[in-house]
């Protein structure tokens, strides 16, 4: 937590930290890592951390943002939405592979280029954190976390410098305008962002929900065992994110009346606490030193990478979403989404419609790809690649 808030202030006071959506416990998780590894370079002295609380919080993150998916949500958003998930499949397969490409060229483990791939990219420090101590322990690849850990923050930097220029081409040079969006479309949007539609946080609502995640989460366990037993080696976030969806979309169904916690305030503080006090213990714990032979390639690969991303927004994306104002900014959002994280998409998005204007759409489309889609899309993508 003093990590976290070392990042909250460094934030507040540096502005250009602020310009690139980094998240706090990554600015305060890196920084801690950097003294640890100026400690270990001067005196030899290694520090090691307990993973048990932080491996506690990544399933209760992740349970939580299965209860908060609603598939109704994702069948709302009409044709853009479902050509954005088509779409984002394919670019994770394309980035996986470009990323094994890529460390061949180097002579690493094939697993390096899939932790340089959507794992880290598509996946963000989460995802990375999920996956890199299997991937470190089972594909040879014993620098996987760090690696991963800086590709992630590499790419957060890059897709918020990218996202605003990339929507500028588009609109400019296609003289695209902001049009009206239906009616029904901006009060979902103004309706979702106002504060009075939400029901407040208190202790009822904060109880309710931990105790939906909760029974998420032992789901997920009791699931994780006999899939394991089969030889389903899913880290056991899977099957508890997997959990909250099927909890989230059956039991308001059979119990209309019964309060539900998905899209509200309380759960909403649960999951961001929870990802908030893992990323910054994980990213802290970090062994630094260990880099240094993979720095060279790292840079090289985060390079094709965003190459890869700006062409298939430009030249796919952009083309199949409409050629219009609202794929432009879909667009700006995707690069984000991409390279770096949802925050990063968002703030892009946010960027370009203050300055050409208003896209409603475009802000209940990528979030719902970017909340539910993605994850149950990389997980597969992630254990295809790695049993090749």
């Amino acid at each position: 937590m003093v990590v976290y808030f070392v990042g909250v202030i460094l934030t507040r006071r540096i502005g250009w930290l602020r310009a690139y959506n980094i998240p706090e416990p990554v600015i305060g998780g890196f920084l801690a890592a950097i003294v640890i590894w100026a400690l270990y370079s001067v005196s030899g002295f290694s520090i090691d951390f307990e993973m048990a609380t932080r491996d506690k919080l990544l399933v209760i993150f992740f349970a939580s943002v299965g209860v908060n998916a609603r598939l109704s949500n994702l069948l709302a958003g009409g044709r853009p939405l479902g050509v954005l998930c088509v779409l984002t499949v394919i670019f994770v397969v394309l980035q996986n592979v470009l990323g094994r490409l890529g460390v061949s060229l180097f002579g690493l483990p094939s697993a390096a280029g899939v932790i340089m791939g959507s794992v880290a990219l598509v996946g963000g420090h989460g995802t990375t954190i999920a996956w890199a101590p299997a991937i470190a322990a089972e594909h040879d690849f014993p620098a996987a976390m760090e690696t991963g850990s800086a590709v992630a923050t590499l790419g957060l930097v890059i897709a918020s410098v990218l996202g605003g220029p990339v929507a500028k081409f588009l609109i400019e040079r296609d003289k695209l305008i902001a049009e009206a969006e239906p009616a029904s479309s901006a009060d979902i949007a103004t309706e979702a962002a106002s504060p009075s539609t939400l029901p407040s946080i208190d202790t009822l609502s904060i109880m309710h929900a931990l105790l939906v995640v909760n029974i998420a989460v032992i789901l997920g366990y009791l699931v994780h065992r006999p899939m394991a037993a089969m030889g389903m080696k899913l880290p056991l976030f899977v099957p508890c994110l997997l959990m909250g969806i099927l909890l989230s979309n059956t039991v308001p169904l059979i119990f209309p009346k019964m309060p539900w916690p998905a899209q509200t305030p309380s759960l909403a503080l649960i999951s961001d606490y929870a990802l908030s006090v893992f990323l910054a213990i994980s990213l802290m714990s970090m062994k630094l030193w260990t880099l240094a032979a993979v720095a060279g390639p790292l840079l090289v690969v985060v390079a094709m990478q965003t190459l890869l991303a700006v062409v298939f927004i430009v030249f796919v994306l952009y083309p199949l979403l409409g050629r219009n104002y609202q794929a432009a900014v879909l667009s700006a959002g995707f690069t984000g989404l991409s390279l770096g994280a949802t925050p990063t998409a968002i703030a892009s998005m946010t960027a370009v419609t203050k300055h050409y204007g208003p896209s409603p759409n475009a802000f209940i489309i990528l979030p719902l790809v970017s909340a539910v889609f993605v994850d149950l899309v990389n997980v597969v993508a992630i254990r295809v690649f790695l049993s090749f």
